[in-house]
């Protein structure tokens, strides 16, 4: 008997174990909440262009703001508000022939007119609303920085090479600059190569401008110029060499962007028009009257007038207790050049003319030292600001991704060392 009721309460309890088992298995699943993904708006000039078309242009010469809205519906009433209201954020008055506008319109059978969007410049612009309640904004494009790479061999020109390669036109200038002080760049040879990083800024995916040179070096006479940006005490990048040394100078390589040298330092020279031999203490620069002529240095002017004996309009400017430069047969002078003008390296002071005794337009430049003549050409040009002592291991680790880069070995902390002791000896030598 007590088996049987042990039987039996076994039986139950495997009825209720399988019957607990089935409601787990077959409980029904709760619903899940649907999350609507947030709609994706397309967005152009801080205007959200779901429904609408832009239309793209250019404002043509001598064509009215009037005249381009009209053609998509604008009233004359609204093209009057807009010219009186416009002022405090960019004038419809001062809208320029030759530059880009956008109508933003709607996508319909009318095609209304919406906005008026004109690009100020490559990242600037203006919009302005031409509905019910009318205003304008000012904006800024997103600008994306991209680095660059490029390299070549120069068969005719600086530029020929690099437009070659597919870069910018600019770059080839900027390169120039970099090495304004230590290479000239009309005495370059065919095969002298180049390999520059560099900066180029995109606006709306659309190139807007070359940026800032990075790195650089240029071989020419089979010797390496090294450049590399660094800011060092200030908030502008200067370029340095692998030894900390600056790229600039006390004074420019030349004062101009010359075509040809017509004529060296010399002693013993016939002049070209009175065929009597004389010396000529200056080097002559041959370039189309009107090149523009820049000082090589910082500087005073102490002397702007006329030169009677052969000179023309002339220009000195002393640079400090030793140098003193003179620029001649200038067809005129720049804007604010004055004696006692005090003037900066690379400053505009006048043009290239053929004023005096000159056969042709050409800048007779000449350098005094101590009072007396030297040759422009031979000049040994000490460079200013060199990094610090101090400073070399910071300066070395900023650029060492770009030395390895260029194919040069970064230094261990015992060269660096050297290096320092080597920027100590040449400040020594300068002073």
């Amino acid at each position: 008997m007590k088996r049987g009721w042990r039987n039996t309460i076994i039986l139950m309890a495997s009825a209720l174990a399988v019957t607990m088992s089935c409601k787990q298995n077959n409980t029904t699943p709760q619903p899940q909440e649907l999350v609507e993904p947030e709609p994706v708006h397309d967005y152009r000039w801080g205007v959200c262009i779901d429904s609408l078309d832009i239309v793209d242009g250019v404002i043509g010469r001598n064509e009215l703001l009037s005249n381009i809205l009209f053609r998509y519906g604008v009233s004359a009433q609204t093209v009057h508000y807009l010219d009186r209201s416009s002022d405090s954020t960019w004038s419809v008055r001062k809208i320029q022939s030759g530059k880009p506008y956008h109508i933003i319109r709607d996508h319909d059978s009318i095609a209304t007119a919406r906005y008026f969007v004109y690009d100020i410049n490559n990242t600037d612009y203006v919009v302005y609303s031409l509905t019910d309640s009318i205003f304008s904004y000012r904006g800024t494009l997103p600008v994306d920085t991209v680095e660059n790479y490029i390299s070549g061999s120069i068969q005719s020109s600086l530029w020929n090479a690099m437009i070659e390669q597919g870069a910018s036109p600019d770059l080839a200038g900027m390169l120039a600059d970099v090495y304004s002080w230590t290479i000239d760049f009309f005495g370059i040879q065919k095969n002298d190569s180049f390999s520059v990083y560099y900066q180029e800024l995109y606006a709306d995916s659309v190139r807007v401008v070359t940026g800032n040179i990075l790195a650089a070096n240029f071989i020419t006479g089979g010797s390496n110029h090294y450049a590399f940006r660094y800011i060092y005490h200030n908030e502008r990048g200067e370029y340095f060499d692998e030894q900390g040394t600056s790229l600039r100078r006390a004074f420019l390589k030349a004062p101009l962007s010359y075509s040809r040298i017509s004529s060296k330092f010399s002693n013993a020279r016939v002049h070209p028009i009175t065929k009597v031999v004389r010396a000529h203490h200056g080097v002559d620069y041959a370039a189309p009257s009107g090149t523009p002529v820049y000082s090589v240095g910082d500087g005073v002017v102490i002397t702007k007038g006329w030169d009677s004996k052969g000179g023309g309009n002339y220009l000195k400017i002393k640079h400090n207790s030793t140098y003193t430069t003179e620029y001649m047969h200038l067809r005129g002078f720049a804007s604010g050049i004055n004696q006692g003008t005090h003037v900066s390296q690379g400053q505009l002071i006048g043009y290239v003319g053929m004023t005096g005794s000159a056969t042709g337009p050409h800048l007779d430049y000449r350098v005094f030292k101590n009072g007396t003549a030297i040759d422009p050409l031979r000049m040994d040009l000490p460079a200013v600001d060199p990094i610090a002592p101090a400073d070399m291991p910071q300066y070395i680790h900023a650029i060492s991704d770009y030395m390895i880069k260029v194919g040069l070995q970064v230094p261990d902390s015992a060269q660096i060392s050297a290096l320092a002791q080597d920027s100590i000896n040449r400040n020594q030598s300068n002073d």
